[in-house]
């Protein structure tokens, strides 16, 4: 199985190229569209949904081992500067990650930050959290 992680916005974003060798990818790497119909109906309040990967997903606890965390906390910073090119003041993208085929299960939390003034080294983002960053 593989860890997925997906974004919720209200703007529709450009797909990355497949060539691409970024932190982070948008498009798909390990969901299928059901899984993404999924994470939309279950998860997320917004109309578009992709994955954003980098060949794995984002999971940031004490329970993931020190070097993914670490990459976790990179691609985190990362997504949230590339969101920050596409959303509006009062806008918000939202960040799910889940085991791929786990998107309809039963959310495990949710937490809301601010796209550009949180602390890194004190969140907690385990699987299966609805995290929304507001602009």
């Amino acid at each position: 199985m593989s860890l997925a992680s997906y974004i919720g916005c209200n703007v529709e974003i450009p797909i990355s190229d497949e060539d691409s060798d970024d932190l982070i990818i948008i498009g798909d790497c390990f969901s299928r569209e059901q899984e993404q119909q999924n994470v939309r109906k279950y998860q997320f309040t917004t109309p578009y949904v992709y994955e954003v990967s980098s060949h794995w997903g984002i999971e940031i606890t004490e329970y993931v081992n020190s070097e993914t965390r670490a990459e976790s906390k990179e691609k985190l910073i990362a997504l949230c500067k590339i969101m920050d090119g596409y959303l509006e003041k009062g806008d918000f993208f939202e960040l799910y990650s889940c085991w791929v085929g786990d998107e309809a299960e039963k959310r495990e939390g949710e937490i809301t930050l601010q796209i550009n003034n949180f602390d890194i080294d004190k969140i907690e983002m385990p699987e299966r959290t609805l995290v929304r960053f507001e602009k």
